[in-house]
């Protein structure tokens, strides 16, 4: 009989180093329950992880001061016991001189990638043997504004990488583009390749590659809107399929979007309204890549500033980063429709989740 995986949920937050910032807990996959395990202080504002479950390890970003006593980017790496998963530091490097807001792994498991809302740039650095990170290997920075007052300046947000590590997709909210570059494993570079602009004022924030269709989506913070792009893998290329909106005709009230995932069998999107506190789900038309809206379900919770799909795609996790809670829906495999669980985890400012099935 094949031994069950065990699942943990890793949680990133808003948090002072002397505060808990990083969480650990075991998902339970029959009831999307999570059980605190584990949390460790001593980094600034580990908001946003990444994780490589097969390795053991997981990375966030936090704070750093550079040689001139200024904040910049850094990076931590810790280790986890496949049992419980109890977090250990490995160690701490600084990334990009400016804070950061986003990491990301590449699918070797040989780089993260970080982006800089307030640098408008993005890192990128070498995973040591150990998986410690190594110095900075290449710095990209953005240039320009768009029409909006905090579209001042470049503010990448996100860096995606597609499923044959060959391009990544950086989202920059100050310059309305979602700018493509050229991964160079073997050099440690990020090659500018392309861009795509969408509509003056939108703000792309995220953005999640279909499983395994040819499709791309970014969300768009400031504009509350979802636009949908074609997607060539060997050209590394997108292209505008549909732009839909994230909120009900009838609401007035102000709105910023957050996240946005699609499930695991590439047939629903989800994506995250803060101010409407809802998750909006559209279907997936695998012919053509467009979205239809199914429904707004609420996060029953304040600021639902990420979210996550358990590995099957059963459950759906909110971070209700201002209710200070994780609030678990399960999904209608058949619709696409959420339902509250009734199970909750308190914790403090939650930002990000991050799976990892062991085993």
């Amino acid at each position: 009989m094949e031994s069950k995986k065990k699942i943990f949920a890793f949680l990133g937050s808003y948090a002072d180093a002397a505060d808990p910032g990083l969480y650990a807990c075991r998902f339970d996959p029959d009831t999307g329950s999570l059980e605190l395990t584990d949390q460790t202080a001593g980094l600034q504002n580990p908001t946003f992880l990444d994780v490589n479950a097969e390795g053991l390890k997981l990375y966030a970003i936090t704070e750093g001061t550079d040689a001139e006593g200024k904040r910049c980017g850094a990076a931590a790496a810790h280790g986890f016991d496949p049992e419980t998963g109890k977090l250990s530091l490995l160690g701490k490097e600084l990334t990009v001189p400016a804070t950061t807001c986003h990491i990301t792994l590449d699918r070797t498991h040989t780089y993260i990638m970080v982006a800089s809302y307030h640098g408008g740039m993005i890192g990128l650095s070498p995973l040591l043997e150990d998986g410690r990170i190594g110095k900075t290997a290449d710095i990209r920075r953005h240039e320009g504004s768009s029409v909006l007052p905090v579209q001042n300046q470049a503010r990448a947000h996100s860096v995606f990488v597609d499923r044959s590590n060959r391009y990544a997709i950086v989202c920059d909210l100050g310059l309305d583009r979602v700018f493509t570059y050229k991964l160079d494993v073997a050099a440690g570079q990020l090659l500018p390749h392309g861009e795509v602009r969408v509509a003056p004022g939108s703000g792309p924030r995220h953005f999640v590659f279909h499983p395994s269709l040819p499709y791309g989506y970014v969300i768009n913070e400031l504009g509350s809107t979802i636009t949908a792009f074609s997607y060539d893998p060997e050209e590394g290329k997108l292209g505008e399929i549909q732009t839909v909106s994230t909120l009900p005709a009838s609401y007035e009230g102000e709105n910023a979007c957050a996240d946005i995932h699609i499930s695991p069998d590439g047939k629903f999107l989800y994506g995250s309204n803060r101010g409407h506190d809802s998750i909006a789900v559209y279907a997936i038309d695998s012919s053509t890549g467009k979205l239809t809206l199914v429904e707004h379900a609420s996060t029953l919770g304040g600021h639902p500033r990420n979210f996550a799909l358990s590995p099957d795609g059963r459950f759906l996790l909110v971070a209700n980063r201002d209710s200070n809670q994780i609030v678990t829906f399960e999904r209608d495999s058949a619709t696409g429709k959420l339902s509250p669980t009734g199970n909750r985890l308190d914790v403090s400012k939650p930002v990000c989740i991050k799976f990892a099935a062991i085993g």
